[in-house]
């Protein structure tokens, strides 16, 4: 049994996303996230309301870090430079993290005011970085949602070994992403290489 650490409302939502990231597909339990602690399961509720109130907080957090990442990603970028350098840093969240970036995907229900004002976050980055492509409302969304859906589909057959073939994931993964630019910029011709 892990030795315990000192418990409070934030040190339990980062225990159960250290949880999530070393056991992505297995449900989180309230038992089990007391035996990684090192507490009886009754000691939660001295933080914690009930397991769905630390799923939700779980989703804040892995949010959260989501649009920190995303954002650091984008600073002194903008357009494609900006998106690509998003896409990588996405792929690189989801790989790191992958139980915490599962609890990202679903979106906020109307009473979820912590999860939806972090979910703003990384729409506002993603509205920010492609203005430059001046698309229309629902383009825009329809580009967010490419985004997600092409990363997190990726990473999901990375992580399941879906990649076979001997050529590089890098390599793969950045024709990826120029495809998708290419089509936002309309066939510009415009490529952008992994940045760092």
């Amino acid at each position: 049994m892990p030795s315990k650490r000192r418990l409070n409302h934030d040190a339990v939502v980062e225990a159960a996303a250290e949880l999530i990231d070393a056991n992505p597909n297995q449900e989180l339990t309230l038992a089990e996230l007391a035996r990684h602690l090192g507490v009886r399961t009754p000691s939660l509720y001295n933080h914690i309301g009930s397991l769905d109130e630390l799923r939700q907080a779980v989703a804040v957090y892995g949010a959260t870090a989501l649009g920190d990442r995303l954002g650091n990603a984008a600073i002194g970028r903008s357009g494609a430079s900006a998106l690509a350098a998003i896409a990588w840093a996405y792929r690189d969240f989801a790989a790191a993290r992958p139980g915490l970036h599962l609890a990202t995907q679903r979106a906020p229900q109307a009473d979820e005011v912590e999860l939806a004002r972090a979910a703003g976050v990384i729409l506002d980055i993603l509205r920010r970085v492609l203005e430059p492509f001046e698309l229309s409302e629902t383009e825009e969304i329809h580009a967010i949602r490419a985004l997600r859906a092409m990363v997190h589909g990726f990473v999901s057959l990375e992580q399941a070994g879906g990649f076979g073939m001997p050529v590089d994931l890098d390599e793969s993964f950045q024709y990826l992403v120029n495809m998708y630019l290419a089509h936002l910029a309309e066939d510009s011709g415009a490529r952008v290489r992994k940045p760092g």
